[in-house]
């Protein structure tokens, strides 16, 4: 039954389906991978003395947890293979959502009726952020010391609850036993990776696959688009042990144990966390001020709240574009990004937006790579956090608006072939050839949508709310183009034909 519905099922072929199934790739070896590391992981902080292989650690005092992971990547055949392919995939998994959120935004795949596979796929984003942080400290050493120090630093600026939060997470006083308290959570986020890939899938599986306007070339999904996706999900596995086995990485051995006491010099968050570290950096000093008997840290408080807010418009933005928009209709036709001038404007924008923040996360390496003073770079990252967005808002719309020009009169004229005819009178023309019927649906452009209008109600009053969703709705429209589907051509010379 299920082979039979999956036959009759047309899959569009596109090279955006990739990131989906690079993402299962990953998830596939961090849960091979971790499933066997566990068995050999000590997740304990109590001390122990080394004795292992690696002599210039001999006699050392560090925590169960460094000795286990000293001993898989030294000592257990195929160890070092394993955690490095699994830190790999945990690299490469937030970058393969991210760019399935991308494609999904600016297509409009998130639109009814697949509003909750957008959910879900923010919550596999934050799911993988989860496991890879919880994951980057499991080792013990001294960079991922460094890391929970600046964790537990974040959490006492907290006011009110920053202290307990502290004790909660670390256990007691710094470091506690962090390492007993993040497993668990560790594993709880590869819990919730797979829950929340098989809801999607099978959220998937209820609707029929969107397609790309004038898009033609499907396939079906049972054998041929499974085979295909079988293919690649191969590929991107070999790579990752190929990667794994061939590029060092979190060599733990060099840094040494973890200690309360000292830091890692030019220690830097894996990529996925870097933005976090790049809105601490841009707040100016000396943000505080004091009430009700309390420290009020502004340089913890707004980078947090900031963070927060712009994830949580993440997460929203679909149920917040069709109250706009007023469009509750179910889609199954994606959107070219330069028919909807707004939306793409705003994917710009918090593109820019979060490029900067993960920007300001190496802003000391830039400085010191590049010969400039940290003051300089750190306020560019600030102007650039304000004003980029902004920037870009404005110029992708005007861009988006000169790409849909530029489709009416090819829709109009078709396209410029180079060859100048002669005309009878002595004038000359340019022959266009004409578009396809493919071609021109993809340009075509989308179908008219009315704004959403204020209307009165019983007491002949619109209110200000309605009145707020009518004038935003005509921003979101105003820069769409009508579309030309019922436009004629001009004719071509006699004798001539369009080609």
């Amino acid at each position: 039954m299920l082979r039979a519905k999956l036959a009759a099922r047309r899959v569009p072929l596109h090279w955006t389906n990739m990131f989906g199934v690079i993402a299962l790739a990953c998830v596939f070896v961090l849960f091979v991978t971790g499933a066997i590391l566990m068995f050999a992981y000590a997740p304990s902080s109590e001390t122990a003395t080394y004795h292992g292989s690696y002599l210039p650690l001999a006699g050392a005092e560090m925590s169960k947890a460094l000795e286990s992971t000293l001993y898989i990547s030294l000592e257990l055949p195929g160890g070092l293979l394993l955690r490095q392919a699994h830190h790999w995939a945990a690299l490469l998994l937030p970058a393969a959502i991210m760019l399935q959120m991308v494609v999904a935004f600016f297509t409009g795949a998130f639109r009814r009726p697949r509003r909750l596979s957008w959910v879900l796929l923010f919550g596999l984003l934050v799911a993988a952020l989860l496991g890879g942080w919880s994951g980057y400290a499991l080792p013990d050493d001294m960079l991922s010391g460094t890391g929970l120090r600046i964790v537990e630093g974040i959490m006492l600026g907290i006011p009110v609850v920053g202290t307990w939060l502290s004790r909660l997470l670390f256990g007691g006083g710094f470091p506690g036993q962090i390492i007993e308290n993040l497993y668990p959570l560790h594993l709880a986020s590869g819990v919730l990776l797979a829950v929340l890939l098989a809801w999607r899938w099978w959220d998937a599986y209820g609707h029929e696959p969107a397609r790309f306007p004038g898009e033609a070339r499907t396939v079906p999904a049972w054998p041929n688009f499974a085979v295909r996706a079988g293919g690649l999900f191969a590929a991107a596995t070999a790579l990752l042990f190929l990667i794994g086995g061939t590029v060092t990485i979190a060599p733990v051995w060099l840094y040494g144990p973890a200690s309360p006491g000292d830091a890692s010099a030019g220690s830097q968050p894996d990529w996925y966390t870097g933005f976090l570290d790049g809105a601490l950096r841009l707040v100016p000093p000396g943000w505080e001020f004091e009430l009700l008997g309390r420290t009020w840290t502004l340089a913890v408080i707004v980078p947090l709240l900031v963070v927060g807010a712009f994830l949580m418009l993440v997460a929203v933005y679909p149920f917040i574009e069709e109250w706009v928009s007023g469009d509750s209709r179910a889609h199954d036709v994606l959107d070219r990004p330069r028919n909807v001038p707004i939306r793409t404007g705003i994917g710009v924008a918090g593109i820019v937006f979060y490029g900067a923040l993960w920007g300001a996360g190496g802003a000391d390496v830039i400085a010191t790579q590049l010969n400039f003073s940290l003051e300089g770079v750190i306020t560019a990252f600030q102007v650039l956090v304000i004003l980029g967005p902004i920037v870009a808002f404005d110029l992708t719309r005007r861009v988006c608006v000169a790409l849909q020009k530029k489709d009416r009169e090819t829709v109009l004229h078709g396209y410029e072939t180079g060859r100048i005819v002669r005309m009878p009178g002595g004038g000359y023309i340019e022959i266009h050839r004409e578009l396809d019927a493919q071609e021109r649906g993809r340009l075509v452009g989308p179908a008219p949508i009315e704004p959403f209008i204020a209307r009165p109600n019983r007491d002949g009053r619109v209110p200000l709310v309605n009145r707020v969703r009518a004038r935003a709705s005509r921003l979101f429209y105003e820069d769409r183009l009508a579309p030309l589907g019922g436009q004629s051509r001009p004719a071509l010379p006699a004798g001539e034909q369009r080609r």
